[in-house]
């Protein structure tokens, strides 16, 4: 057990899928697994762990934000041996090509937060995904047909900005969505050397300002999902 996990050893899978909401934990558990067995409910933040096509993985709410999601990922691989960890999650797309529903793989992550640069003394670094498990989601995702893009996306701090058109300048070197957890996802990863992926689904636009409903979001998030865990067969 550590302090935010209240699961013993063996609980919890080396393969662990990482929504930020944790009904959206319970929701791929009770969907996609089977024989599930929920091993986590410390301050609401729900974790399972079943099979899919026969695969042992586990889903774990992480929370909003990066300090949220940090917690998770440092004890998920310090205390429990996860060594695979996949974020799945919703997004915001800075490119007028990227629509509702698209798919975007996090090839890298940008940030605006000081989180690496307290880290790194000041100083800049580019986390990117683990490429086995890069590789790996894009033959799944091109053997299914999928809409889905390729590339950096920005992990902000702020859900809320003072400056509306802050993100014209991500926009204009080529980052193709924002999003709020993936670049320490990334960091971490590298640190504690595991693989790591962000699959992300596109839910609003800044670009356009269409937008998912929130019913839309919960029915609309299966293929992201579906590419993450044959993602994890492939990587057995």
């Amino acid at each position: 057990m550590s302090i935010h996990i209240g699961a013993s050893q063996g609980d919890i899978a080396d393969t662990v899928l990482l929504p930020g909401d944790p009904l959206r934990a319970q929701f791929v558990a009770e969907e996609f697994l089977e024989d599930v067995v929920q091993y986590n409910n410390i301050r609401g933040m729900l974790g399972f762990t079943g099979t899919y096509r026969g695969r042992r993985i586990s889903v774990q709410g992480s929370g909003m934000g990066m300090p949220s999601l940090a917690i998770y990922v440092n004890e998920l691989v310090r205390f429990y041996g996860a060594r695979r960890l996949m974020r799945i999650g919703s997004c915001g797309s800075l490119q007028e090509e990227i629509g509702l529903r698209d798919l975007v793989l996090a090839m890298t992550a940008s940030t605006d937060s000081a989180m690496n640069r307290l880290r790194f003394q000041g100083m800049d670094y580019a986390p990117a995904a683990g490429w086995k498990l890069f590789r790996s989601a894009v033959s799944v995702l091109e053997s299914r047909g999928s809409v889905f893009h390729a590339g950096g996306v920005l992990s902000s701090d702020a859900f809320y900005t003072d400056d509306p058109e802050q993100w014209r300048l991500w926009a204009a070197h080529g980052v193709l969505a924002v999003e709020m957890e993936t670049n320490q996802l990334y960091s971490l990863a590298a640190r504690l050397g595991v693989e790591a992926l962000c699959v992300l689904t596109v839910s609003d636009s800044l670009v356009s300002s269409d937008l998912l409903t929130p019913e839309e979001r919960q029915s609309g998030f299966h293929e992201m999902v579906e590419v993450a865990l044959e993602t994890a067969v492939a990587e057995s």
